[in-house]
Parts: structure tokens; sequence; C-alpha cells
């Protein structure tokens, strides 16, 4: 397993609409190791595949929180929405694509997702709390959003130009 590099914010690829997974293989695999490790050394609870710069439609997710807890490591291939409540909520988000910045985003409080695990075996999940929360974001990625495009107009300018400064500062821009 490899940690690989972060895409960091105003990186153009983050906005990518990531393409559907036609083949799962050992290379698809070992980018779900790869991953789970970037994932965890960072550490989050989720990353989209997009986010280490593959532009496919995968996502790893790790919900456990604590430290002494076993880690609940889950892939999603191919990852949809395919039902969300009506009820909203907020929730305090953050992204290891934008480091150190956080801001509630309202979304769905309980969604069904449906995917492919790493052995080509469909299943549906209804989720709710911080997976439903990560399921959402992450799917997301894939599509080429971020959690700030849920904030407003004004607060998501302020983020852009701090990420983009920063960026040309690191000499990316």
């Amino acid at each position: 397993m490899t940690i690989r590099p972060l895409l960091i914010l105003p990186d153009a690829r983050l906005r990518k609409v990531s393409e559907p997974v036609r083949a799962i293989d050992n290379t698809l695999r070992r980018l779900a190791d790869d991953m789970l490790e970037t994932m965890y050394d960072a550490p989050g609870v989720g990353l989209a595949a997009i986010q280490v710069g593959e532009p496919v439609r995968m996502v790893t997710i790790d919900v456990s929180k604590k430290a002494d807890e076993a880690k609940q490591p889950k892939v999603f291939v191919n990852p949809e929405v395919v039902w969300s409540s009506p009820e909203v909520a907020p929730y305090e988000e953050g992204c290891l694509s934008i480091p150190d910045y956080f801001a509630d985003v309202k979304r769905p409080t309980r969604v069904k997702v449906k995917y492919r695990d790493l052995d080509g075996q469909e299943h549906e999940v209804l989720a709710e709390g911080l997976l439903a929360t990560c399921l959402q974001h992450e799917i997301d990625h894939l599509n080429g959003v971020l959690f700030i495009d849920h904030i407003s107009r004004l607060k998501r300018a302020m983020v852009m130009k701090k990420f983009t400064k920063m960026a040309k500062e690191r000499g990316e821009a």
C-alpha cells in the first residue's frame, strides 16, 4: 500500500466528473488499498478516487472514530444515491482536499446508496448520521462537486481566494 498525494483546492481535477468503473481488477483493488492508506494517514473518514488524481467512481469510507475502535474500512464502487430522506440537517464538514476549513452543510439525514464491492457484488445500504453525510460528500466528489458548493457564495469565494493564494505561494498556480 502506498500513501498517495492529495489534490488540494484549487486543483481543477477536483471539478472533473469521474468515469464509471468498468472492471474490478487487481489494479482497482490496489487503488482502493492506497486510498484507505492515504485516508487513514491524513487522517480522514472518507476519500474519493479523484482526490488522489484517479477519475474513477470509487470511494473509501471508515466512520469508526475512536482510537480504540476497530477500523471498519468500506469501499464503494460506482456508488449512487437511489433515495434520500426529505428531512435535512446540518453537519459540520471538512475535506482532505480543502485542509483546515470546516462549514455546516445541510444534507438529507438518510440515504439509500447502491454500489458494488471489490468482488463485483451489488449492494444497497441505508445510511444515516455520519455515514449518510460522508457518502453524500464523497459521491459529490465523483460528480465534481465540493462541499463548499453547498455554502453561501460569499463564503465559497473567500475559501477559493485563500486556497488560490496559497497555491500561488507554493508555485502551483
